[in-house]
């Protein structure tokens, strides 16, 4: 049986393995090309992870939000363009889906408005990058539904 960590500063990796209830031994036997290892190497932030481990990873512990954490955090194209997105419950993501869609209709309208001539002016520039704004919240709590949706099938709550 392998050895309980006591380690305070754990990193994602090895929390999610923790959650998961498995050692780093029993995690490589069920990942099956992950060395224990490796696995340790990722958790003590010796090596970065490869984002072929993280798919492995995030299937093997039941957390696909493993994928958007490297993306969002370790990849440098990711850091760049992908937000990061939290797990939420069910009832707040609907909350926020009704807020934007509540607000779409005054900002639809604008949107028109703005680019109706192919270009944008000074006078509108501030509008369009609040439109902008909103409709990158909307990306991410679309993002967040299906965070939460994967999060369900991987655990079995959910059927695709």
């Amino acid at each position: 049986m392998g050895k309980r960590s006591i380690k305070e500063n754990k990193n994602i990796y090895q929390l999610s393995r923790e959650d998961a209830g498995f050692t780093r031994e029993k995690a490589s036997e069920a990942i099956g090309c992950i060395s224990d290892d490796r696995i340790e190497k990722i958790e003590s932030e010796k090596s970065l992870p490869h984002p072929d481990e993280i798919l492995l990873l995030a299937d093997c512990y039941k957390k696909p939000e493993l994928c958007n954490y490297y993306c969002s955090h370790e990849c440098p194209i990711g850091q760049k363009y992908v937000p990061e997105v939290r797990i939420k419950d069910l009832s707040q993501i609907a909350l926020e889906v009704l807020n934007h869609l509540n607000s779409l209709e005054d900002d639809r309208r604008r949107l028109v408005e703005i680019t109706v001539d192919g270009q944008i002016s000074e006078d509108e520039a501030d509008d369009f990058r609040k439109i902008r704004e909103k409709l990158e919240e909307i990306s991410r709590t679309v993002d967040s539904l299906q965070l939460w949706i994967r999060q369900r099938v991987m655990d079995g709550s959910l059927t695709e």
